[in-house]
């Protein structure tokens, strides 16, 4: 069911043409469309709040370009993550409004103005961090969060992450992205009453393991409120963030 369809559907509900169970009756049937090499749930952001996102990893760049004209015949924003550059370069030329999170390489298209609402600070321990930081940055802005970033303040320097805490104790979030031993959610939990969300990332020494000493000590997190996504997934720590946000601005504005 595309958008003037709901919007029939539910003239129809107003005017007693078709009645209230009828209606939810149609509205369980979830729709998606088929392209063949990808089904797109168009139903989503009626679900979920927020339409489907395009992981472009392992998609050909003419793919993910025309499931990106699908989603927007739909919708009015669209977010595509992990993108190469064929399919950045494709992205950006087929909608010329788009923005690039360049080092996210993530594609963001608002087709409406976005309000953006509460606050959401976004931290990354070191600058090898801010590639996943952006992208958590790029899923919280596209879905309405405004938000507040903060590179390079890792546990080695603390005193540049103690510059920032009466803006962290301000937020309705918090994202912390870190490597190597990941110790700055565990600070940033015992300094603020909103939730913390850890990304742990694959930047790191050896032992390191590629993110999974980080993700362990996120997990083993003795500050209460601390919560842990996977490694490298600034996609769902943006997207968790954004939700949080917007209940707290739900809950603000009531």
């Amino acid at each position: 069911m595309d958008r003037e369809s709901l919007k029939d559907l539910l003239e129809q509900v107003r005017s007693g043409a078709t009645e209230v169970e009828a209606a939810i009756e149609r509205l369980r049937a979830l729709p998606f469309e088929d392209l063949g090499f990808a089904r797109i749930d168009h139903h989503r952001h009626i679900r979920c709040g927020f339409a489907e996102v395009i992981f472009c990893k392992g998609k050909k760049p003419g793919e993910v370009v025309e499931i990106a004209k699908r989603l927007l015949r739909q919708g009015r924003r669209l977010l595509a993550t992990r993108a190469d550059d064929e399919t950045i370069a494709l992205l950006m030329r087929e909608f010329p409004d788009a923005r690039l999170y360049d080092r996210a390489r993530a594609v963001a298209v608002a087709r409406e103005k976005i309000e953006k609402a509460g606050l959401i600070c976004l931290l990354s321990a070191g600058t090898a961090d801010i590639p996943v930081a952006e992208e958590a940055l790029a899923t919280a802005e596209i879905m309405g969060g405004r938000v507040d970033s903060y590179y390079d303040v890792g546990v080695a320097g603390i005193h540049r992450l103690l510059t920032k805490t009466a803006e962290l104790q301000a937020a309705n979030v918090v994202i912390v992205v870190a490597g190597m031993e990941g110790a700055l959610a565990s600070v940033v939990g015992g300094l603020v009453k909103a939730p913390v969300i850890a990304v742990p990332t694959s930047v790191g020494y050896g032992a390191s393991f590629g993110g999974i000493a980080p993700l362990l000590t996120m997990l083993n997190s003795c500050a209460a409120g601390v919560a842990v996504v996977n490694i490298d997934n600034g996609f769902g720590a943006g997207y968790i963030a954004a939700l949080i946000n917007g209940l707290a601005v739900e809950k603000d504005s009531a």
